[in-house]
């Protein structure tokens, strides 16, 4: 078994999704968890000067999508053949491009940059959101599993479960119109793995 080690900030953020494929895959791994006061002196040790970062066996990979589609191979959560692995990179492109029009708010929700949050809310952040979720509601209805492709939880799953979390820790009844995506929401967070993680860390979902 390789050893992993996955670095990141102590938050769920993008190291989360490939925390909860090492819990869904019962694997062990070194959960790196650094302060934030110490990242000015690891970024220029870094490949491209940003985290999460995966180590295995000492070798390192970096970019959050790569880490995820990397590991859902390694773990059996990538489709269940070439079709379905192509399917989860189209959405994942798809989660990108929701992820850039919702920026101009999401920056300013976060802390990141200044702004006027309620007046973006409703010029950027309900305007992308009516935009790309039906599209999702849409996905969901014709897959009927539940989940985004095929039968079962995927990374891209994982990936915007965590974009909808950071969103809704600003913005509380930003799914009241897409009772849909909550129960999405809600089929990962019961996934037995998911649970458990969620419990370890104190989550009540």
């Amino acid at each position: 078994m390789p050893q992993y080690k996955l670095t990141y900030f102590d938050i769920r953020g993008l190291g989360e999704p490939a925390r909860q494929l090492f819990a869904l895959a019962h694997v062990e791994f070194e959960d790196n968890r650094i302060k934030k006061e110490n990242w000015l002196e690891l970024k220029p040790t870094t490949p491209f000067g940003k985290l999460p970062i995966l180590e295995v066996d000492g070798k390192e990979l970096a970019q959050s999508k790569a880490i995820y589609r990397y590991l859902g191979k390694q773990f059996g959560f990538a489709g269940a053949d070439d079709w379905e692995s192509a399917q989860i990179d189209q959405w994942a492109d798809q989660l990108q491009d929701y992820g850039t029009a919702m920026r101009p708010w999401s920056a300013v929700a976060g802390g990141y940059t200044e702004g006027d949050k309620e007046k973006l809310y409703k010029e950027v952040a309900e305007p992308a959101r009516d935009q790309h979720l039906p599209l999702i509601v849409k996905q969901l209805k014709a897959n009927g599993s539940g989940f985004l492709v095929g039968s079962k939880v995927s990374w891209v799953d994982l990936a915007f479960l965590t974009t909808l979390e950071k969103t809704l820790t600003s913005a509380p009844n930003f799914l009241e119109k897409y009772p849909e995506i909550t129960a999405y929401v809600k089929k990962i967070h019961e996934i037995p793995e998911i649970k458990e993680s969620n419990d370890k860390q104190g989550l009540n979902y």
